[in-house]
């Protein structure tokens, strides 16, 4: 059997499955985003016994184009590409008996037109809602209540489009399904990717050097950490570092690791009429630095992006970890920092509510009370037998329900097997 993975950013959430589905004796392949000018992973590179296919997209959006209209133009664009390199995928005879796609890019809106008889299963990350969810969450950032709605209609003719021609979805939470509209809602099978809670393991003693020279050790130092992939409003930057002066004139022992880079994954860029061409990183930090001694900023540490294999200890040293967002998409991050047995204090959102249960598997505290963020911390930090009995929670807890071998991975190839065998509507 051929599987076709379609996915920009190959492997993403698929990198757990695919190569699990090559193990088992399957043909599988990826259709991959190739940049131009890019020379890097030639077609037919293989990586992890899967074939790389590659398509290329061949121009920008219109200059002018209506704002509510970019969304949907820039996943055609994605859609033709792929469309493009399938049709010559098809007449070199590669036929998939399966396509499994993140769509989030349109990438696989056309693909049931080059293979009418492959199943497509996709990934449901989120659908958007104009209230209830992350639009309008935070009165800080209300976007546009007037237009939004419209907006946010286009947006989600992506998602509309692929609910015709996919036999199957897969979610990672209950909430994140949940955001999608019925009918397709009865066709999503919530399966997280997967934590590989062998490797996320708790860690006595872990040191960790910086290169200023300074050497923290798990049990030894106090350290908070805080982490996203970019800091922005979205997971809460905001709201943490206003928790830092009182948080640092509180604990003056304590050291702060913040990891993320300065662009934006989700939410918008800062308005260059209020903030000119500043990054959200450095808005809140100025907003917050004259509430704060030289002496103690000097304990607050931004490490960017850390690569994953220094990202592990980085949490294994954590002696309380804060993990903030908005309702929207649940990082892996939270999962990752449950599984080495971090006390957490988190955000009263959703998805996190499926994790995070309030005095068993963590905190929680209101995502803008900042006070509250620094008592329940603070609270953690004197408390070691608390923070012992909610990490051994937080980690069985992770064991039971997001382990990649023993619960997600047979879940997701038992999927892999319904999409197989499912009858086209």
């Amino acid at each position: 059997m051929n599987i076709l993975f379609i996915h920009q950013n190959f492997p993403g959430q698929f990198k757990f499955l695919a190569p699990a589905l090559v193990k088992l004796g399957y043909r599988v392949s990826a259709l991959v985003l190739k940049k131009q000018g890019d020379s890097s992973n030639p077609a037919g590179a293989d990586w992890e016994g899967v074939k790389i296919f590659h398509y290329t997209v061949q121009r920008g959006s219109t200059p002018g184009i209506h704002p509510w209209i970019v969304d949907m133009e820039t996943k055609t664009l994605r859609g033709e590409a792929c469309y493009t390199a399938a049709l010559q995928l098809r007449d070199s005879g590669y036929v998939p008996d399966l396509i499994i796609s993140h769509p989030g890019w349109g990438e696989s809106l056309f693909l049931k037109d080059v293979w009418p008889a492959a199943k497509l299963g996709i990934y449901c990350e989120f659908h958007y809602h104009a209230k209830g969810a992350d639009t309008g969450f935070d009165p800080e950032f209300p976007g546009d209540q007037v237009m939004d709605p419209c907006r946010l209609r286009l947006k989600n003719t992506n998602n509309l489009l692929h609910f015709q021609i996919a036999d199957a979805g897969i979610s990672p939470t209950h909430w994140q399904a949940s955001t999608f509209p019925q009918p397709f809602r009865d066709k999503i099978s919530v399966i997280h990717d997967g934590i590989d809670t062998q490797k996320l393991v708790p860690q006595a003693g872990m040191k960790l050097n910086f290169s200023t020279g300074i050497q923290l050790e798990h049990g030894k130092d106090e350290i908070i950490t805080f982490v996203n992939r970019n800091l922005e409003p979205y997971r809460g930057y905001h709201i943490f570092m206003r928790a830092l002066p009182e948080l640092l004139k509180r604990r003056p022992k304590a050291r702060v690791l913040i990891v993320g880079g300065d662009n934006v994954s989700y939410g918008s860029r800062p308005d260059a009429a209020k903030y000119g061409n500043k990054k959200w990183k450095d808005i809140f930090a100025a907003e917050v630095r004259p509430q704060i001694s030289d002496e103690d900023w000097a304990r607050v540490h931004f490490l960017g992006n850390v690569p994953y294999q220094h990202f592990i200890p980085l949490l294994q040293i954590s002696t309380v970890h804060v993990y903030l967002t908005y309702p929207f998409v649940l990082s892996w991050s939270l999962l990752e920092a449950m599984s080495v047995g971090c006390a957490i204090v988190a955000s009263d959102t959703q998805p996190l509510r499926e994790a995070i249960l309030h005095n068993e598997t963590g905190r929680l505290v209101n995502f803008f009370d900042s006070s509250a963020l620094t008592e329940q911390v603070c609270n953690l930090l004197d408390s070691p037998d608390e923070r012992k009995r909610l990490g051994k929670n937080a980690r069985e807890f992770a064991i039971k329900n997001y382990d990649l071998q023993s619960v997600c991975l047979p879940r997701q190839l038992e999927w892999v097997q319904k999409l197989r065998f499912s009858k086209n509507d």
